[in-house]
């Protein structure tokens, strides 16, 4: 396993909603995803370590139909503000995972441009999924194309054309160079030819060897696609819906029959470090699930103590609401400010918080085995266990205080209660221990002397955000023969070669791709810092 997947705690961000970019590209230059670093201290605060961003490359629309992988979308920044960004947020230890939408691009992608422009001869007809001139296509094209699901904006790419695999793995190689992401969630894992995840773990495991692969999977066996061949993990479905659904049925039994299948002594997922959530970019927020709200403190509970790693997505931590409609899934990805968050429950985000802290000092929780101790409809405890530390999650759904009685490990005769403000149990081979109403408890069983201080969380959270010091001055790029570039004025250009003049000057010879003009100037001049918009910025940055 990646050990630094085992300590993380996710936040997922859908970059358009989040920072109230048009709905379609209007291809003005914005900088609004500047606005993750005010976030920074928040994300500290809830022990986030890794973040999740959704679509951010070119694209007409939503992100998923992207136009350009090698460029950032302008409604969000361009390449040097976002390798801001991954700067400040790695100084901060928080890693970054990006999406990678490679099962299909839009419609102004352009290769499929070159095909709508030339026809048949196009080089790049068979860059596109069973794209035949045998007839029109949905959207008016006098040649037909296969799109995902039925949804024609989006064209289905080809990846069993070696062409379309080295421009997608050029990219990756792009964004890991020159942003240092850490890992990629793989858009529609589940439509994605196997042989290309394979091209791309070896491709990205040989880059570097903890680099996190995680795949959208929402049905289906989940090892055909985590597995030492290809990803390192999926979305874990299964329990997104097991986890509200028990709370809302009174019925732990379905989220413990899913936890012991996928996870327990024989269990089919037990090698597999999924990646969990109780909501995201795509089904309704938990809050909106849940029948009472009372139970959303259990529900995240449950998410941070269970094998694998936990995800929140912006804005659910402090219980905002949205259900998607039969058209839209707009309400699901809001833009938000981090100063007026409508109608915010600081007390879950909170708690939340705690939970982060917990996972981040309980060995057991992010490495242990996993085991059932009590199902009841509306009690559940469940044991992780590690070598050298064992702990039981115990959880009350009920309006009530409820007694629970369990065996314990022998060799220990206390249980800490570190969910609680440790409050300490006997534990002589049996307990019954008082949980709250609506409530949880995560005792640690010890000799008695064990005790979580929660003010290093505190302290962490205050000194740990560096988002105050001064902004990074972009770096210079690397020059060398071959390469592409894109301007701070968003022209690109492929370097043809360097030469020096008669005083031993270097000189960098490029062409812009646009009008094909064949330029020189000074290495210094290429690689010079420059303003532009009130930023300073690389005159010249590298793609590729």
């Amino acid at each position: 396993m990646n050990s630094w997947i085992n300590e993380a705690v996710f936040y997922q961000i859908y970059p358009i909603g989040f920072c109230g970019a048009p709905e379609y590209n209007d291809c003005k230059q914005e900088y609004r995803l500047d606005k993750i670093k005010e976030w920074i201290p928040h994300l500290k605060k809830l022990n986030v370590n890794a973040i999740y961003l959704g679509p951010i490359f070119d694209s007409t629309k939503h992100g998923y139909d992207t136009k350009d992988y090698y460029r950032v979308d302008t409604r969000l920044g361009d390449n040097a503000s976002f390798k801001s960004i991954c700067g400040e947020l790695h100084a901060n230890g928080i890693k970054i995972v990006l999406d990678g939408v490679f099962n299909h691009v839009g419609r102004e992608f352009w290769a499929f441009k070159d095909v709508q422009q030339n026809g048949q001869a196009s080089r790049y007809c068979s860059w596109f999924h069973n794209l035949n001139f045998g007839g029109g296509s949905p959207c008016g094209d006098p040649f037909w194309y296969e799109g995902w699901n039925g949804h024609y904006e989006l064209v289905k790419l080809n990846l069993r054309n070696p062409e379309v695999v080295d421009h997608l793995i050029g990219a990756v190689e792009m964004w890991m160079d020159e942003f240092g992401i850490d890992g990629l969630r793989l858009d529609a894992a589940d439509c994605i030819d196997f042989d290309f995840f394979r091209r791309l773990r070896s491709f990205c495991k040989g880059k570097r060897h903890d680099f996190w692969l995680m795949g959208e999977i929402i049905h289906g066996d989940y090892s055909r696609w985590a597995n030492p061949e290809m990803l390192d993990s999926v979305t874990n479905y299964e329990c997104y819906k097991g986890i509200y659904s028990s709370h809302n049925d009174h019925n732990y039994f379905e989220i413990a029959h899913s936890l012991q299948r996928q996870f327990a002594n024989g269990g089919i997922y037990k090698d597999i470090y999924t990646y969990n959530f109780l909501d995201n970019h795509d089904v309704n927020r938990v809050a909106s699930n849940l029948k009472d709200k009372r139970h959303l403190k259990n529900c995240y509970t449950v998410l941070y103590t269970m094998p694998g790693a936990p995800s929140v997505y912006y804005g659910s931590e402090w219980a905002l609401e949205g259900q998607r409609t039969w058209d839209s899934d707009a309400v699901l990805r809001p833009c938000l400010d981090i100063n007026n968050i409508p109608n915010r429950d600081d007390e879950l985000s909170a708690f939340i918080g705690k939970l982060g802290f917990l996972r981040s000092r309980l060995p057991a929780i992010k490495n242990g085995s996993f085991e059932n101790t009590v199902i009841k409809n509306e009690q559940l405890v469940f044991c992780r266990r590690t070598e050298g530390q064992t702990l039981y999650v115990a959880l009350n759904l009920c309006d009530t205080p409820q007694n629970i009685g369990f065996n314990v490990d022998s060799g220990c005769g206390k249980l800490t209660d570190v969910l609680n403000d440790n409050e300490m149990f006997d534990a002589s081979g049996y307990v019954d221990i008082t949980v709250p109403a609506n409530g949880a408890r995560i005792l640690v069983l010890n000799n008695g002397d064990y005790r979580l201080d929660f003010s290093e969380s505190a302290e962490s959270s205050e000194n740990g955000s560096q988002t105050e010091r001064e902004e990074p001055a972009p770096a210079a790029p690397v020059v060398q023969a071959g390469g592409v570039y894109v301007g701070a004025d968003g022209v690109q250009c492929r370097v043809v070669a360097l030469t020096s003049d008669c005083d031993g000057g270097e000189i960098v010879v490029y062409r812009e791709s646009a009008g094909g003009a064949l330029r020189a100037e000074m290495k210094d001049d290429f690689c010079a810092i420059i303003e532009k918009d009130g930023r300073r910025t690389a005159k010249f940055t590298r793609l590729s």
